[in-house]
């Protein structure tokens, strides 16, 4: 779960890690009344939106003038904003946050993530700061350090030290030294603490007056441990979901919506990755990844289906399913139960297999359903491929 950057930096003061004044607001009025409170020589106005690249978009304001304030935000409110990251729909502009400037001296990146290759919570620094760390890592991948954290252990003044002498902090300002080792530490933290799966900074900033600042803050959550969380619970903002994902995660649901047009159903992580990987093979491009799991029962395989049938780009449905723990009939009762429910008007292909994967498939042929029955992964693809295309598709209920 991804919350906001306001939301982040009140976790960040909340561990001591310093960021400027500030205050999210839903109107100029609001937005002006909280001006004359913060009484700053800068005034920073920027969108929030679950989205990077907000400063290239438009997204960021900058003035020194407070009356301009209001207006700023009244720009910015309701304004859909476009990024590299939203997509070509963009995100509409519900709230600003507004903050104080920095007199900022020099600026570095700073994150802190899980390692996919050791397993372990790990820094990433780099003194380009508010740049795009992919960027950075493709242009100069020298200017990238990683710090790996033994997690048995914990994080470690040598850990802080590593980093500070890595991005040159003794030589460039040596009084933010031991401020910088500190802030690795409440970081770290945070990051264990509130089950985070990202925090990044970018910028870091460090101050002409010797201050190190987080000027910029986003927090991804582990979406499996916020039930040990709610007081996070409460930071996710609905309006920056896919309606579709929402509806999924409330009958427990993996789904993740696409740009294809292939809808897919399928049990099992690495069984739905090769799916989406076999229709792309067969020359079309899946519509979403969609994981209905290992004890998926008749009623989820339904919700699962309804989803996939609300999909306006959707022109054709592949269900591909490895009985193992989940039946083959079960799968087939769902099907059903959602096509006469919401009413089928696209090509269906199913693909059984393993446990009772023959009575699956004949529920599907006695169920006056038009659908396609499978029993081979490529063939299946194949045809729910040439049936989106308008092509014959072979034999009418399948075989």
């Amino acid at each position: 779960m991804n919350i906001h950057e306001f939301q982040a930096k009140q976790l960040f003061a909340r561990f001591g890690i310093p960021v400027p004044r500030g205050k999210a607001i839903t109107s100029p009025k609001a937005a002006e009344k909280w001006a004359a409170a913060l009484q700053a020589d800068v005034y920073v106005i920027k969108a929030q939106i679950h989205a990077g690249g907000r400063g290239k978009a438009g997204g960021v304001k900058l003035t020194n003038n407070r009356d301009e304030v209001p207006e700023l935000a009244k720009e910015l409110l309701g304004k859909t904003l476009v990024t590299h990251q939203t997509g070509p729909k963009g995100r509409k502009v519900r709230r600003v946050l507004i903050e104080e400037g920095a007199d900022i001296a020099k600026e570095l990146y700073l994150s802190l993530l899980v390692d996919r290759d050791s397993g372990r919570p790990t820094f990433i620094a780099s003194t380009e700061g508010g740049m795009e760390i992919e960027e950075v890592a493709a242009r100069s991948p020298e200017n990238v350090l990683k710090e790996p954290v033994d997690p048995a252990v914990g994080f470690q003044g040598y850990n802080g030290r590593n980093l500070a002498f890595g991005l040159g902090l003794p030589s460039l300002e040596s009084t933010v030294v031991t401020p910088f080792i500190q802030m690795l530490g409440n970081l770290y933290q945070l990051f264990m603490e509130k089950n985070a799966s990202l925090v990044e900074i970018n910028p870091l900033v460090i101050t002409k007056d010797k201050r190190l600042v987080a000027l910029d803050g986003k927090i991804s959550l582990d979406d499996n441990a916020l039930f040990k969380h709610p007081d996070l619970q409460k930071l996710r903002d609905l309006h920056e979901e896919d309606p579709l994902e929402i509806e999924a995660s409330e009958h427990h649901l993996n789904y993740v919506k696409l740009d294809g047009d292939i809808g897919c159903m399928v049990n099992g992580a690495g069984l739905a990755m090769a799916t989406m990987d076999v229709i792309k093979l067969a020359g079309s491009e899946p519509a979403n990844f969609l994981d209905v799991g290992g004890s998926a029962t008749k009623d989820t395989v339904a919700a699962g289906f309804r989803i996939l049938l609300k999909d306006k780009n959707v022109k054709g449905i592949f269900i591909n399913i490895f009985g193992g723990i989940v039946r083959c009939e079960r799968i087939a009762h769902g099907v059903i139960d959602a096509a006469k429910e919401v009413g089928i008007t696209l090509p269906v292909v199913v693909r059984l297999q393993g446990t009772n994967a023959e009575e699956g498939r004949q529920l599907l042929l006695q169920s006056g359903l038009t659908v396609d029955v499978a029993t081979d992964l490529w063939e299946a693809a194949q045809k729910i491929v040439a049936m989106t295309r308008g092509k014959s598709s072979g034999s009418g209920l399948g075989h």
